[in-house]
């Protein structure tokens, strides 16, 4: 980029300024991906639940794109989507929610700036949501929470308040408030606006539902309640003013609080509320750290970027990789020159799009705060950092331990270029993690990891659709890998760990050394004959390059 194409701070700050990044959370089944279509109906790029307001015409698409997501009806990979709307350009990251994919959720969380935490009225917190609401406090990214399904019977909204409390431990400040649940829902009120709107149930929940807005003792809603639900209502409004809590914004941004909404996002009730006063609430980008120390503000002119995910074969008119990335600072245009600091080389960003489900669009330029698709063969990994400053490095992805392990066997020699191909592309989007055994002497089938069971499956399909190469498992005897090192630096690693009670060492992909074991009292065991080494549950930093 020259001097003259360089951005003004002014033009940085404004375009900062109206960026909103943010993850949809949730337990499976909470609605998650039905309340990601929601806000694109809303935010205008859709105009019929389904359906994309097309440049030319009107395209299926959806947030759930992978055949097998279709086939078992949950979400199992990220998607990334992004919409103007009021001023604001909007970044969804719509995740799994399966356990078993939580690893690539938890790296979706470093790209965004705020989360939206969706809860099944009817179940209140369940384990997953539990998990993700944790990983979003550790990083302070500010949350809040959407009870969906009022158009089914609900638990109290009183004893779900009380619930994030309890269980979660973070206040939580009600905007609005249902009335009543299940066959007796009619609406929300509106705290701050002192206004109820009307629930009006719409055919397949495709259109925008009508609104009417009145005040809570407007004659309509006296007569559209029945006379228990609109005491009830009263009551529980005049309990939630007396408790004489103030909303605070601050603590909202510090992740110490959380705001409330409630509706149906199949029905398209309260969803319009809550987009838009999460783009009033919701903070712009924030500063983030670079390895070295340094604070990287987003308003920064130096651009720099991270990958926290990695797809091939998103549409099988496109057989590619796209790298996304999350820019922390500064402009980014296509074909611009960086650094890729991991291997010091210069790169050109010359194929980037914007993805809308499997639709592409070419991106010219974008700001901190946006996400974007690199297309091509690029060497990047996940949590590679791209700065036109060599120095700037992020170590934003976490990374964890399997808990599953199997050998993958090629079914067909025939197809073993296409089997490898495959592999070793999902190797590079983390969908699995591989091992190199010790003892591996005439064992030329590949031993992976997964934190689930569930990504093998996912492994097995891609690797059969999208590279035609058929695969078999075969189960290993592990549950946990431990990554060791020696207590004294000055051992020169030439000596191993006592083993005992099948317990296996391999190398991971950076050649540190891993101890496969079988179960905890294994574990217990190594972990006692075994004083003079650090062993963590978490990989250790990869060796810096020479």
């Amino acid at each position: 980029m020259s001097a003259s194409d360089a951005p003004t701070a002014a033009e940085l700050k404004r375009e900062v300024a109206r960026r909103r990044s943010f993850a949809i959370i949730s337990h499976p089944d909470a609605g998650k991906t039905t309340l990601t279509e929601k806000f694109l109906l809303y935010g205008g790029a859709l105009n019929q639940a389904g359906s994309v307001t097309a440049r030319k015409n009107q395209r299926a698409t959806t947030s759930d794109w992978m055949e097998l997501e279709k086939q078992r009806g949950i979400s199992i990979s990220s998607t990334v989507l992004q919409f103007e709307y009021k001023g604001c350009m909007v970044n969804i990251l719509d995740t799994p929610g399966h356990k078993d994919f939580s690893e690539d959720t938890y790296r979706v969380l470093t790209a965004v700036d705020a989360a939206v935490m969706v809860v099944d009225a009817g179940k209140g917190i369940e384990s997953q949501t539990r998990k993700l609401f944790e990983v979003c406090r550790r990083r302070g990214v500010p949350i809040f929470t959407f009870m969906n399904k009022l158009d089914r019977p609900a638990r109290p909204p009183l004893e779900l308040l009380d619930e994030l409390e309890s269980v979660l431990g973070i206040a939580a400040f009600p905007l609005n408030w249902p009335l009543g649940d299940g066959p007796r829902f009619k609406g929300v009120f509106d705290r701050e606006h002192g206004q109820v709107h009307l629930f009006e149930k719409t055919p397949g929940g495709a259109y925008r539902a009508a609104e009417s807005v009145k005040d809570i003792h407007d004659p309509l809603v006296t007569q559209t309640l029945d006379e228990s639900t609109y005491r009830q209502v009263c009551d529980e409004l005049e309990l939630l003013e007396g408790a004489g809590a103030e909303f605070d914004i601050a603590a909202v941004e510090a992740g110490e609080l959380t705001p409330v909404f409630f509706g149906s996002a199949a029905n398209n009730f309260g969803v319009q509320l809550l987009l838009d006063r999460f783009l009033e609430l919701a903070p712009p980008p924030a500063s983030r750290e670079s390895g070295s120390g340094k604070v990287i503000e987003p308003t920064s002119p130096e651009f720099s970027a991270f990958v926290f995910k990695i797809q091939a074969n998103m549409n099988p008119k496109h057989r590619d990789r796209v790298s996304f990335i999350r820019i922390v600072s500064g402009k980014f245009e296509r074909d611009m020159t960086v650094v890729h600091t991991r291997t010091g080389e210069r790169v050109r960003l010359s194929n980037s799009q914007r993805l809308f489900a499997q639709e592409r669009e070419t991106v010219d330029d974008a700001y901190a705060g946006d996400v974007a698709g690199l297309v091509g063969n690029h060497d990047f990994l996940i949590g590679d950092t791209l700065s036109s400053d060599p120095k700037v490095s992020f170590d934003e992805i976490p990374r964890f331990a399997p808990e599953c392990f199997a050998f993958l066997h090629n079914r067909s020699t025939a197809k073993y270029k296409r089997f490898q191909a495959g592999l070793e592309q999902m190797l590079k989007e983390g969908v699995v993690t591989e091992f190199n055994l010790l003892d591996a002497i005439g064992i030329a089938v590949p031993l992976l990891g997964a934190v689930g069971p569930l990504q093998f499956e996912v492994l097995q399909h891609r690797l059969e659709n999208e590279y035609g190469a058929e695969t078999r498992l075969e189960n290993g005897t592990w549950s946990f890998a431990r990554w060791m090192k020696p207590k004294d630096p000055e051992k020169t690693g030439e000596e191993l760990p006592s083993l005992s009670m099948g317990v296996t060492l391999a190398r991971d992909v950076h050649g540190s050394l891993v101890a496969l074991i079988p179960h905890e009292w294994a574990l217990k065991t190594f972990t006692d004959k075994n004083e003079d080494w650090v062993i963590s549950d978490q990989p250790f930093p990869p060796p810096a390059k020479s």
